[in-house]
Order: structure tokens, then sequence, then C-alpha cells
């Protein structure tokens, strides 16, 4: 059976939730992100387009492009608020769905044209979407992943294409090679510098030569270039690492206020571990210093999920890196080898304390949040925590670094 995929995207979601929230926001140049020179563009209405802004973009330079644009810092708890709101429609309406980010969705509704016709579907959903959640939505239906997220794009803003079966391929046709996903910046400027501009060029070529310029990238590229995609719709995507970092306002030679971050980070992560019953047995340290040089270090544990741990040798780490000369712009940390499982009691070192301890403390942040029990080497990093628990197969909320 031919396969029919629907594509959903929620239009500039962040922009359009804060204009929810605050009506006369509506038709003005809007920046969300943050608002700190080092601030990173999270979206940006449609309005800021025309004068080069795009999502990704530093603030500073985004705000020089186009001065008369409200920035607002954004809330995430918001946006996954009513994030939640769409997924519970889509979750009611489809029997299979996917959701890849936290306004992005695809649904397999294969089979379903025999009793009530795709499009049909879909387009009711659309417009359930808009009436229920006054958020705008735009989809893109054809047989697969790939040509229906460019359909989707060029849908926008606020509407709907259908590819029919066959069509793929000139519908890709004349559009620019950058509009196939997986075609980055560098990726780009590779196929640019080779004198390909449309996707048809890319479709007239044999792959083996896309192979040899690229690699194995080539090969995929060639085949989503000609509207061919085999990827499933995969309702659950198991996380295999967990991280977090921070970027600072200001260099920073402060070796106290560091080593303060990244404890907190540590526990944080530490109890997000706990709290989807994973242990780690992989530990990494990432410095960036003010020369933008940026080095980083790994450490393979047994596997575990406790503060005591984990904080001491995260701290090791940290001191092999460090270079006292020079200035810090990020810190961060990454905890991979991810396996189920609940942390392994040491017969020699843990005592019965100890374990109370650490599952009344998990008790208190999971009624009151994150941030409601720290240490006070901590104290400092009063902004680390997160929304949700990371393990329930929903997607990060802040996705800055992805074009919108």
């Amino acid at each position: 059976m031919d396969k029919t995929i629907l594509h959903l995207d929620l239009d500039t979601f962040f922009v359009s939730v804060e204009r929810l929230q605050d009506s006369r926001l509506k038709h003005r140049p809007l920046l969300v992100g943050g608002t700190s020179d080092r601030g990173v563009v999270a979206a940006c209405s449609y309005e800021t387009r025309g004068f080069g802004v795009h999502s990704g973009m530093p603030m500073k330079m985004a705000k020089q492009l186009c001065p008369e644009a409200v920035v607002i810092k954004g809330n995430a708890g918001t946006y996954s608020k009513h994030s939640d709101m769409v997924t519970d429609i889509i979750k009611e309406q489809v029997p299979l769905f996917e959701k890849s980010s936290i306004d992005e969705f695809y649904a397999d509704l294969t089979g379903m044209d025999r009793f009530f016709g795709c499009y049909h579907y879909a387009s009711e959903l659309r417009n359930r979407i808009i009436k229920e959640t006054g958020l705008p939505i735009s989809f893109g239906l054809s047989g697969n992943k790939v040509v229906s997220k460019v359909a989707t794009n060029e849908a926008k803003p606020n509407n709907q294409l259908k590819i029919d079966l066959g069509y793929e391929k000139p519908f890709l046709a004349p559009l620019s090679i950058k509009k196939i996903p997986m075609v980055g910046d560098k990726t780009y400027q590779v196929l640019r510098n080779l004198g390909l501009r449309q996707v048809k060029t890319i479709q007239e070529m044999p792959m083996d030569m896309m192979q040899r310029v690229l690699g194995a990238n080539g090969g995929v590229i060639w085949k989503r270039a000609n509207g061919i995609d085999n990827t499933p719709v995969i309702p659950f995507s198991e996380r295999k690492s967990i991280s977090t970092e921070r970027t600072f306002d200001k260099d920073t030679i402060d070796v106290i206020k560091l080593r303060g971050i990244l404890i907190a980070m540590t526990e944080n992560l530490a109890f997000q571990l706990r709290r989807g019953d994973k242990l780690t047995a992989c530990i990494a340290v990432k410095i960036r210093y003010s020369d933008f040089n940026t080095y980083s270090k790994q450490l393979k544990i047994p596997f575990t999920s406790a503060d005591h741990i984990l904080i001491p040798k995260i701290l090791e780490l940290f001191n092999t890196l460090y270079n006292k000369r020079l200035l810090v712009r990020l810190i961060g940390i990454r905890f991979s080898h991810l396996v189920q499982g609940n942390y392994q009691i040491n017969l020699f070192d843990d005592t019965e304390e100890a374990l109370n301890l650490y599952a009344a403390l998990d008790k208190i942040r999971e009624r009151f949040g994150d941030k409601s029990v720290l240490r006070a080497s901590g104290l400092g990093a009063k902004t680390i925590g997160r929304m949700q628990n990371p393990f329930n197969g929903q997607p990060p909320i802040i996705l800055a670094h992805r074009k919108q």
C-alpha cells in the first residue's frame, strides 16, 4: 500500500504564542530569545524576515538589522503548555504520529483514504487546531516525510499543500537546493561551488557523483532531491544522552563560580537520570574560552545516577581541562551511554540515610520543581533546571538552533 504522510508545523510558534498572550504584538516585528548580547533568536516574526533576520542568529545582530523589533525573552513553560494542547488534539485524531519538535509533527495516514479521504481529514484536523488553540499551523501531505516537510514550508504561512503520488520530482525540481532537508549552510556552499542551484540539477545527476563529492550524505541528498524517502513515522525515540551548558553574559575567570555552576548542572542532570530510571556510564565536560577555542574531555565510569559519585568526577575532568590564564565563555556537561535501571547500591560506601536522603530530595523536586532544593555551592546557578522529564518521549523545549 502506498504511504500517506502528513507533516504539521506551527507557524513561528513562539511568536504566535506571545501574540496570543498580548494582542498588541500582532503585526509588529517580534524577536523571541535571549535578550543579552550573547543571546540567540529562538523565533522571529515574518515582519522581521525582510531585514534578513532568521532564527538561530545572534540577538545582537538581529537587533542591528531590525532595531524597531520588540524583543521578548519568552517562557518555555508557556510554550510547552500550548504545544501540549496541539499534541492532545493530534493524539485524539490520528492513529500514529511523531512529535519531532515542540512545534512540528508527522502523522501516518496510510489507508485512511478508504474511509474518509486523507486530504479532507488533514484539513479538518488543521482547522480544529486553529479553532481550539488560536495558533496558525501549516501542513504538507505526500507519500513520505521529506516531501511532506518541503511541502509544508512551501505552504507557509498558515496554509496547506498536497503533493499527489508520482508528482514528487516535478514539485521539487524548481526549488532551491537549500530547501532539501539535510542541506545546511556548509553543504549548500559546496553544492553552489559545483554550480548547483536548483533541485532539478541534482535530479539529473547520477547518484555516485553526489557520493563522490559528499560521501554517504551525498546519496541521501540525491534520494531526497528525487522525492525518495522510506523513513517511518516513529512515535517514540529513546534518548542516548542528556546534557546542559551555560554561556556567560561576560567571560569569567572566577573558578569558584565555575565550580558552583558545574555542581548545580551535575546535580540537576543526576536528578533527571533518577527521574527517568536511567544510569550513565560516560560523562563529559566542555569548556569554551573567550577566543572561541572549545575543549572537551570525557570519562567512562561504572553505571550510576548518584550526585556524590558524579560531582567529584565532573570536577576532576574540569580540573584537567581548565586553563587559569584564559577567560571562560561557556561550560557544559553531558551524560551518555544511558541504560535503563535504578541506582546500584554500593555495599561498602552507601548508607540507608544517604539513600533515603536522595529519595526525599527527589520527591521535593518532583512536587515543587527542579530548583526547589540546591546545594549551597550551586546557589549562584538558579536558572539551571528543566520544565519536564527529558525521558518522557517529548523533544527539547527550546530549539534556537533550528531555522524556522
